[in-house]
């Protein structure tokens, strides 16, 4: 009888109604849109995503915390490609994202580039990277840049070379040949020259030259800002429960090629945005803090500037639930801290068992890798919770809103919910 009571108190909660789930999307894609730049660097795109934050939290009904929907701070230095993105191999042209990435802290260039072709196995050869480093140096060999063949190396061989493309960036451009899918970030600084990562795309040897035109960049003290909204409790309350999501993600690489970033992290944005309308219409006995912060990608920068300056006493945070990757869940959910705040993975846990809502709540240990870190390392008891599923992609242009299932949005918000109201 008390599971079925408790299930019935699930349904009341509106989660699995089609118009919620329409919602959902209609947030997802929003944010995932041209117009938004990959909520970057470039176009601030996240001071466009901040707004949009705002007026969604604010048509909820939902309180500025402290005075205030925004937390601004600065970035010291952000490397960005606001403009040309141009790359031609043997005078074909290739597409951003598909063909090829610039390194995230690569520097501009302009004009061709005649690379001295380096195997893999020649890459563990001292004497050869000395002679073919020093043939370009010295004018000698009339190359004028290095190409790093890494599609014929295991990955064993690939983590020992882990770094070699940036020290030898220091002397001369340099060209990686992969075969592996394209994962991209956001560079915090401008190496001395050109780093292209680029898709093989069948090459055995010839002749190999590109034709490069790529701007970059280096903008410092970046002003962005973190996003935040607030529910009392139903009752005068002096405990507060945080959820949270990064908004931002890794922005344009040029004016054509933007990183929409759907699963990581629009899906969780518009979760915060879901949790945010059910606590408005059914109030909680905890207060409830959202936030949305920025500077993710750039390093955990937005949270580590809002614990460092916080608002909030954060021995009064009774739980921090971090949402990001929530576009699939096929397979699960990953818990990071379980092993720290034992009790409430099991609460967790027991929750899901008795409504069978998920595959698995997966139990994992603490990691640096999302913005509950900062609150964790003061002593704030806190999840970061992801999805496991079909969906893979990850730091790449098809991370986008087609390609997310949502397919268990609705249970991870039910199972949200009751592990708030179960709480002690």
């Amino acid at each position: 009888m008390r599971k079925l009571l408790f299930l019935a108190g699930i349904l009341l909660t509106g989660f699995s109604s089609q118009a919620q789930i329409e919602e959902i999307r209609r947030i997802t894609e929003t944010l995932c849109s041209p117009e938004f730049h990959g909520r970057g660097y470039v176009n601030k795109g996240d001071s466009i995503a901040a707004d949009y934050l705002v007026s969604e939290f604010k048509a909820l009904g939902c309180e500025p915390f402290k005075g205030d929907y925004l937390q601004h701070f600065a970035i010291d230095q952000v490397n960005t490609f606001p403009g040309k993105m141009s790359v031609l191999r043997n005078g074909v042209q290739l597409d951003p994202g598909i063909h090829y990435v610039v390194h995230p802290s690569s520097p501009g260039y302009q004009g061709k580039l005649d690379p001295a072709v380096l195997t893999g196995e020649q890459m563990f050869d001292q004497d050869a990277v000395t002679e073919a480093l020093g043939g370009i140096l010295e004018g000698t060999s009339g190359k004028n840049a290095l190409a790093l063949r890494l599609f014929d190396l295991s990955a064993d061989s690939l983590k020992e070379l882990r770094g070699i493309t940036e020290v030898l960036s220091d002397f001369v451009p340099v060209i990686e040949l992969v075969d592996e899918k394209f994962t991209w970030s956001v560079g915090r600084s401008q190496l001395k020259n050109l780093c292209l990562q680029v898709n093989e795309g069948g090459y055995e040897g010839g002749a190999l030259v590109f034709t490069v035109d790529i701007e970059a960049e280096l903008q410092k003290e970046y002003q962005s800002q973190n996003v935040m909204a607030y529910i009392p409790a139903q009752k005068k309350c002096k405990e507060t429960i945080v959820f949270t999501a990064h908004y931002d993600h890794l922005g344009r690489m040029g004016t054509e090629a933007y990183f929409p970033g759907g699963n990581d992290n629009a899906s969780g944005t518009a979760m915060l945005l879901t949790m945010a309308k059910y606590f408005q219409e059914n109030p909680s006995e905890y207060n409830i803090l959202f936030i949305a912060f920025a500077g993710e990608e750039a390093g955990l920068l937005g949270s580590k500037y809002f614990v460092e300056n916080t608002p909030i006493k954060l021995k009064k945070i009774r739980f921090l639930l971090n949402l990001d990757i929530m576009g699939s869940g096929e397979e699960g959910i990953t818990a990071v801290n379980a092993t720290l705040f034992e009790e409430e993975y099991n609460l967790l846990n027991e929750i899901n068992t008795e409504l069978g809502l998920l595959a698995k709540v997966k139990r994992r240990g603490p990691t640096q890798n999302s913005d509950h870190y900062w609150f964790t390392e003061q002593g704030v008891p806190s999840f970061f919770i992801y999805t496991m599923g079909t969906n893979k992609n990850y730091h790449d242009i098809h991370d986008t809103y087609e390609n997310l299932t949502f397919s268990e949005y609705e249970d991870i918000t039910k199972l949200l919910v009751k592990f708030v109201d179960r709480l002690d």
